[in-house]
């Protein structure tokens, strides 16, 4: 099997416009979360989230690409430009027929489809923009980095909640490791934070109102996010031959499905997944000494993702460090994965740990180090990002430093 290694990293989020504003923010324990400035958010009963400030796509983009580009495939446009860039890749020849993407998105383009329900139903027009299809679509942006970087490849989107981008990271791995691909563009994005994407969350009563707090007992629900991540994952041989510099190798990947309920977690279903990477990564669970969470703030779900940690690590479960940066930069649903795998980068290159932000009060049933408030220095050899998602979909990646 072929090894996979990380050559470029690129990002949009409430915490910063590119990777190195973002891992600052992360250092700092910077919030990203605040008011939301959006159309009617008066009628919301959650108004707070962490939303990309001072954002304007008629600088990114000219008029004929703002009419095909929701804010999601914006959002990931950009986030590729910045990873490819920093891999030094030219996607032609070959290699452009050996390369492809795979993304992952909850909602695709949920603006789009907020923007057109309005002009229908509460403006009366019986007319939309031609191009309201191609714009929402989950593959929109997939389609769109493979046509403006050649991408011939391979080339698909990944839904499953919020496990999307670790599944589509997942995926392109497999590719690459089996011989299939010399390269993919993968990771994830979202943007649901207009009326209707934030009302129809609010319908689940698992939103706070106030603060994302993962593990701590005074936890009141999840806050959303908007943003992408994008990574290029390379063939190792292929980076090395070429002088690539390496952010970090992927060694393992698993998913599992809970099969018992299509909003609560399974323990099992977790563990499954957790212990599936390391098998598939071929390390002992004591190899492990980072675990970026995924932490969401809601009751359920950080009580479950502890009692999985432990299920797996046993003893070990003391000695290892997890952390949630959701705290910081929001669930961004279907495009987090692929924020928080940032997390896991920093701490493999950069020995910094994120903390998890807002926590006040130890909770017995998530008895674990959160790395709480602050970054923390630590040599790290090998992390793991976890993502669970509605519907029982789990989906676990292993890295190591390189």
């Amino acid at each position: 099997m072929n090894r996979v290694v990380i050559t470029g990293a690129g990002t949009i989020n409430a915490l910063g416009h590119n990777v190195a504003d973002t891992l600052d923010a992360m250092r700092e324990g910077r919030c990203g979360i605040g008011p939301l400035d959006i159309r009617d958010v008066d009628r919301l009963g959650v108004k707070i989230g962490g939303q990309v400030s001072d954002y304007d796509e008629k600088s990114h983009f000219n008029r004929q690409q703002v009419s095909l580009y929701d804010r999601f495939t914006q959002f990931t446009l950009l986030a590729a430009k910045e990873a490819i860039g920093q891999s030094g890749l030219t996607f032609n020849g070959d290699l452009s027929l050996r390369s492809g993407v795979v993304l992952g998105t909850a909602g695709g383009g949920v603006n789009t489809w907020d923007e057109n329900y309005r002009t229908v139903y509460e403006e009366g027009k019986n007319r939309v923009h031609p191009f309201v299809v191609p714009k929402l679509m989950n593959n929109a942006a997939a389609s769109h980095v493979s046509m403006e970087f050649n991408l011939k490849g391979p080339s698909f989107t990944v839904a499953t909640a919020c496990a999307s981008s670790n599944h589509a990271m997942g995926q392109a791995f497999n590719m690459i490791r089996s011989g299939m691909c010399t390269a993919m563009v993968t990771g994830g994005s979202e943007s649901m934070l207009c009326f209707g994407g934030v009302k129809a969350w609010e319908g689940l009563r698992v939103m706070s109102k106030d603060a994302c707090r993962p593990f701590s007992a005074n936890r009141n629900g999840m806050v959303q996010g908007e943003g992408a991540g994008v990574f290029v994952f390379e063939d190792y041989d292929h980076a090395k031959s070429r002088g690539a510099e390496i952010l970090a190798e992927v060694i393992g990947f698993s998913m599992t499905s809970d099969a018992s309920d299509i909003v609560m977690p399974s323990k099992q279903g977790a563990a499954r997944a957790i212990a599936g990477a390391l098998a598939d990564a071929r390390i002992d669970p004591s190899a492990v000494a980072y675990v970026n969470a995924h932490g969401t703030g809601t009751a359920a779900n950080d009580k479950t993702e502890c009692a999985a940690v432990a299920d797996v690590f046993g003893a070990h479960a003391d000695q290892l460090m997890m952390s949630s940066t959701k705290s910081m930069h929001g669930h961004l649903i279907g495009g987090t994965g692929a924020v928080e795998l940032l997390a896991c980068v920093m701490a493999l290159r950069d020995g910094v740990i994120a903390p998890t932000i807002g926590y006040e009060e130890p909770d017995p049933e998530c008895a674990m180090d959160v790395v709480p408030n602050e970054a923390r220095e630590a040599k790290v050899d090998v992390a793991i990002s976890n993502a669970f998602a509605f519907g029982g979909l789990n989906a676990v990646l292993a890295l190591k430093a390189i």
